[in-house]
C-alpha cells in the first residue's frame, strides 16, 4: 500500500496537517501567502466576486490538479483529502480510506506502523477549511478565466466579421491561440457559428496568412456532417491543398488533419481528392527528415484516402510505392504500420505490385519485418510478400528464401498468432517451395536467420 511521507517544501503554514500533533492555523496559513488572503469557509473571493458554498469533491475533480500541497494528501490514496480525520498518533487519512484499513483487519497507524491504543478519529476540521479553501480558489479563478476566455472568444469572432487585411491575421492569430488552449474557447466558436465565419474565409481568393489561420482553428473543433461538407468545396479544398505544399510544417500538418477529418464522410466524391498536387505534397511531408512529426500525419491520410481506386492508381505513377519502401527502415511502429498498410492498398492494383516487384527492397525489408514489430505488420508485410511472390514465382520466390523467408513463414505458422496468418504463411511457404527439390527447401527452411 502506497504511503506518502510530507516534504518541508510544501507544508502549509509550516505545519505538517496533524503529522506531529500540531494544529493546523488558518490565519497563519493566509499570512504566509499560501491561501492568498481574504477567504473564508464557504465562500469563495475571486476579483470580488462571491460565490455560494461549492462541492469540495466536484471542485477537486473538475480542477485535477497535478501539483497539490502535501498535506491536503492522504497517505493512503495519495489523492486530496475531502473528510480528513485524525488518528490518536496525530496521523492525518481521508476518511474512507482508514475506514477501509481498519476493516481489513489493522490495527495500526498506516504511516507510522504504530500500534493504535485508541482506534477512534477525530475530524481534523482545521485541515478540512484549509483544503476547501484553496481549492475553492483555484476553481473561481479557473471559473473566471473560462468567462473571460469565453468573452474573448465571442469578441474575436466579432471582429473577423468586420475587418480585413492584416487586421483580420491579427485577430485570427489571437484565436488560433485561445481555441488552441481552451476547450471553453472552442464550444463558444461552435456554439456561436464560428464554424461558418471561418469556412466563409476560405475560397479562392483567401491568402495563405488568413488561410493557415482559419485551418488550424477548424482542427481545433469538432464539426459536424454539414460543416464537413460545406468545407469540401472544391475551391476550398484546392486552397487547402496550395497551403499544404508551401506552408510551415505545423500548417501543413493542420492542413493534413484537417482533411483527413473531413473526408470521413461516406458520400465523398474521390474527384475531390484525386489531386496530384495532394499526393506531392504529403510525399514530400512523409519524406522530411527534418521535422518528422509530420510524418505519421501525413501516412495517416494517405491510408484513409487509399480506399479510393482512382487515388491508388495516382500514387503508384507518382513513385510513391518506392519512396515509401525505401522509408520503411527508419519508420518509427506506429509511422511504420500505416506505411505498410498503404503499400497493401497499393498491392491490390496491377501497377501497384509491378511497382513492388521492380523495388529491389520490397522483398528483403518485408521479410525482415515478420515477426518483429507488431501481428498487424506481419499481416501486411505477409500479404505483399504474397502479392509480389504470385506475381512472378520463380523469380521472387528464390530472392524471398534466399532471404530468410522459408524459416520466418515456420515461426509464424507455429507462433500464437491469428488462424489466417497462419494459413497465409502455409499458402506462401507452398509457393516458394515448388521451385526447389525437397532436400534443398528443406534445409532452406532451417533457423540460420531469425528475427534478428
Amino acid at each position: 500500500m502506497p504511503m506518502f511521507q510530507p516534504s518541508k517544501r510544501d507544508m502549509v503554514g509550516g505545519y505538517e496537517g496533524g503529522g506531529d500533533g500540531q494544529i493546523l492555523d488558518l490565519d497563519t496559513a493566509v499570512k504566509d501567502g499560501v491561501l492568498g488572503g481574504g477567504v473564508g469557509v464557504g465562500v469563495g473571493v475571486v476579483g470580488g466576486m462571491a460565490c455560494e458554498k461549492l462541492d469540495l469533491g466536484k471542485m477537486i475533480e473538475e480542477l485535477d490538479l497535478s501539483e497539490v500541497p502535501s498535506v491536503f494528501i492522504c497517505p493512503i490514496s495519495l489523492e486530496a483529502m475531502q473528510d480528513p480525520v485524525t488518528l490518536c498518533t496525530g496521523q492525518t487519512y481521508e476518511r474512507s480510506n482508514i475506514l477501509k484499513w481498519f476493516n481489513l483487519g489493522h490495527l495500526t497507524c498506516p504511516t507510522t506502523m504504530q500500534e493504535l491504543w485508541d482506534d477512534s478519529v477525530t475530524p481534523n476540521t482545521t485541515l478540512y477549511r484549509l483544503i476547501y479553501t484553496w481549492f475553492s480558489q483555484k476553481y473561481l479563478l479557473m471559473k473566471k478565466r473560462s468567462e473571460d476566455v469565453q468573452g474573448r472568444a465571442s469578441e474575436l469572432l466579432d471582429t473577423l466579421k468586420k475587418v480585413k487585411g492584416q487586421a483580420r491575421v491579427m485577430a485570427l492569430k489571437e484565436l488560433h491561440q485561445v481555441v488552441a488552449a481552451h476547450a471553453t474557447a472552442r464550444k463558444t466558436l461552435l456554439d456561436e457559428g464560428g464554424v461558418s465565419v471561418m469556412s466563409s474565409l476560405l475560397g479562392p481568393f483567401t491568402s495563405h496568412a488568413v488561410g493557415s489561420e482559419v485551418i488550424g482553428i477548424l482542427v481545433c473543433l469538432t464539426l459536424d456532417s454539414d460543416s464537413k461538407k460545406n468545407l469540401m468545396q472544391p475551391a476550398k479544398v484546392s486552397l487547402m491543398v496550395d497551403i499544404l505544399n508551401e506552408g510551415s510544417i505545423e500548417t501543413k500538418i493542420n492542413c493534413t488533419r484537417l482533411i483527413e477529418s473531413l473526408i470521413d464522410d461516406k458520400d465523398l466524391r474521390s474527384e475531390l481528392i484525386s489531386s496530384h498536387s495532394l499526393l506531392v505534397g504529403l510525399m514530400r511531408l512523409v519524406k522530411d527528415k527534418r521535422h518528422t512529426n509530420g510524418i505519421c500525419p501525413g501516412l495517416s491520410l494517405l491510408r484513409a484516402i487509399c480506399s479510393h481506386k482512382d487515388i491508388r492508381h495516382l500514387l503508384v505513377s507518382i513513385g510513391a510505392v518506392s519512396q515509401l519502401v525505401e522509408l520503411l527502415s527508419a519508420l518509427e511502429p506506429d509511422c511504420l504500420e500505416l506505411a505498410l498498410s498503404i503499400l497493401d492498398s497499393l498491392a491490390s492494383i496491377p501497377e501497384g505490385r509491378l511497382a513492388l516487384k521492380n523495388c529491389s527492397n520490397t522483398i528483403p525489408i518485408m521479410v525482415k519485418l515478420l515477426m518483429r514489430i507488431s501481428e498487424n505488420c506481419t499481416q501486411y508485410a505477409l500479404s505483399i510478400l504474397w502479392s509480389v511472390c504470385k506475381l512472378a514465382p520463380e523469380e521472387c520466390s528464390s530472392v524471398a528464401v534466399d532471404a530468410g523467408l522459408a524459416a520466418k513463414l515456420l515461426l509464424v505458422i507455429q507462433s500464437g498468432c491469428n488462424p489466417l496468418l497462419k494459413q497465409q504463411s502455409a499458402e506462401l511457404l507452398k509457393l516458394c517451395s515448388l521451385n526447389y527439390s525437397d532436400t534443398i527447401f528443406i534445409s532452406k527452411c532451417k533457423l540460420t536467420r531469425t528475427i534478428l
